[in-house]
């Protein structure tokens, strides 16, 4: 069946100003870093992605190693852009990475020119795509000069492979440096990408200082902590959920659902209920409330789970004393 669009999907949906840039981004985009790989169901993806469309969501975010295998969540987008998105590109922003292990040999990760250029092309051919609109070094890299990792992407840009750059993961130091590489080159950096939730809070260090400071948006990953900061594992780790699942790709694992972490999600699920809200959405109104966050990513595994989240932009204030007690259980 034809896909059409819903005629109202931008009139719920607030979009906040990347930075000092043009480019406005949804306030909840949309991850496709699980559940959109090759062993995953074509059709549910395809449901996720026009519900969120649907919703306002113009925004989808993936990477090179996106799968599993790598490279599979783009040729999975791929296929769905060609049957229900070619005609709305110009009301998507789609964007890739670049920056771990992706093939055999020395040219395959990192963040050396030839990688990131090669890399790219091969995204867009998974993708069908002419461009994407935004391209991030995926992370540091330790060894290859910053000037190079940096002008690659400024390479890209003026190729017009990309029309905006950005990095994730790097740290404030980092951030700064590659900030002021970029802006000499004369290609901005667009946008930071970090892992941000209330269980892993680092951006808070500096790194949102730095951006604020710099014009620089952020859009953070992981803000329920792959899952943690929901109902999920309140009563154990239900079969089928990511944690039973052994994906790999970074994806959370037995381990990490400790009883202390749910001793924590116990004591926020009830602050949740108090502001009218379930805990994913609170944990994406918490990030939400900073308004040097642009956007925040979220990652589901159900249509019903995009409805479920964008609620959360319902009740993105918080009084003193609920981030009081927020911060004194997390600690």
């Amino acid at each position: 069946m034809t896909y059409i669009p819903n005629p109202n999907r931008y009139k719920n949906m607030p979009y906040r100003r990347c930075g000092k840039s043009g480019l406005m981004l949804p306030a909840v985009s949309l991850g496709l870093w699980h559940n959109f790989g090759a062993i995953d169901v074509l059709e549910n993806a395809r449901n996720i992605l026009r519900l969120a469309f649907d919703s306002g969501i113009t925004h989808f975010d993936l990477a090179n190693n996106y799968g599993p295998p790598p490279g599979s969540a783009e040729e999975t987008f791929g296929e769905i852009f060609k049957d229900d998105f070619k005609s709305h590109r110009d009301e998507l922003i789609i964007s890739t990475k670049a920056g771990w292990g992706m093939w055999e040999g020395p040219y395959g990760d990192w963040g050396s020119k030839k990688y990131l250029v090669a890399s790219l092309d091969q995204s867009l051919k998974r993708m069908g795509l002419d461009y994407v609109d935004i391209f991030y070094h995926h992370r540091p890299d330790p060894e290859t000069p910053l000037e190079e990792t940096m002008g690659a992407l400024d390479l890209i840009v003026r190729q017009g492979k990309a029309l905006y750059v950005g990095i994730s993961s790097y740290s404030a130091s980092e951030t700064e440096a590659a900030i002021a590489v970029l802006k000499q080159l004369g290609t901005p950096c667009l946008i930071h990408q970090p892992k941000y939730s209330m269980f892993d809070r680092w951006v808070e260090g500096g790194l949102l200082d730095v951006l604020g400071n710099k014009g620089v948006g952020c859009i953070p990953f992981s803000p329920l902590a792959q899952g943690l900061l929901t109902n999920k594992y309140l009563q154990g780790i239900p079969v089928g959920s990511r944690a039973a699942s052994h994906r790999g790709n970074g994806a959370i694992e037995e381990d990490a659902i400790t009883d202390e972490k749910i001793a924590k999600v116990i004591k926020l699920n009830e602050i949740a209920l108090k502001r009218g809200q379930n805990l994913a959405q609170m944990a994406l109104s918490w990030i939400l409330k900073d308004d040097r966050i642009t956007s925040v990513l979220i990652g589901v595994s159900k249509p019903e789970q995009v409805t479920d989240s964008i609620k959360c932009l319902a009740n993105i204030s918080f009084s003193a004393d609920e981030l009081n007690a927020i911060n004194s259980i997390l600690g």
